[in-house]
């Protein structure tokens, strides 16, 4: 039989950025509700934040099993009393498993995803923030991002040009891009913070 921690990946970044990111989180986030992160990825984000984030609820979710098998391990090592099962939610779905199940959602976290996937997952996540936040209710997104068309820094560049050669369909989104798919979708930005490694916070709240 399998242990639990045989399940258990590791994303190297993550130990570097979640600090940074809680520290984001605990100023943006309503004081309490429902918290749905979206492409959890391994899980140690949700077994980091969701202790500290009490008494908000934190859903995560991934599209890939073996990744949610992960989220389940490491939920099995650090577990939190407000952190539930992971769910399997592809955004560019119509309905996400949430809706299915009638849990209402006060914010959505999504790490690291629009620039290692095709800009189809950014129309859907974009499409799912409208149709599940509640007035005011709050997007948050992190990662790295081109601004005015152009890298920020040389590792950016780099960056990109290695994603871009793993799928063609990868890659640095320019930032004035997602902000007008965002706003097509109600969602109005009202804040950028500067982040380690030359990473941004953006924030949105749904109109």
């Amino acid at each position: 039989m399998t242990s639990f921690s045989d399940a258990r990946q590791y994303a190297p970044a993550t130990e570097r950025n979640r600090s940074f990111i809680l520290e984001v989180l605990q100023r943006v986030l309503p004081p309490t509700g429902n918290i749905l992160e979206i492409a959890s990825g391994t899980g140690e984000h949700s077994v980091f934040f969701s202790p500290h984030l009490k008494p908000r609820q934190w859903f995560p979710s991934d599209p890939n099993p073996m990744l949610r098998d992960s989220i389940v391990a490491w939920q099995q090592h650090s577990p939190s009393d407000n952190l539930h099962s992971p769910l399997d939610i592809d955004v560019r779905e119509s309905v996400w498993a949430v809706e299915k199940e009638g849990i209402e959602i006060a914010a959505i976290v999504n790490i690291n995803m629009i620039h290692i996937s095709p800009w189809s997952t950014c129309l859907g996540l974009m499409a799912g923030a409208r149709r599940l936040l509640p007035k005011d209710g709050v997007l948050y997104l992190y990662g790295p991002y081109k601004q005015g068309g152009e890298h920020t820094t040389p590792s950016n560049l780099n960056f990109d040009e290695s994603l871009r050669s793993q799928d063609p369909e990868w890659g640095l989104r320019n930032l004035e891009d997602v902000i007008a798919v965002a706003e097509k979708e109600g969602l109005r930005f009202v804040e950028m913070v500067e982040m380690p490694a030359n990473n941004l916070s953006v924030i949105f709240h749904k109109n």
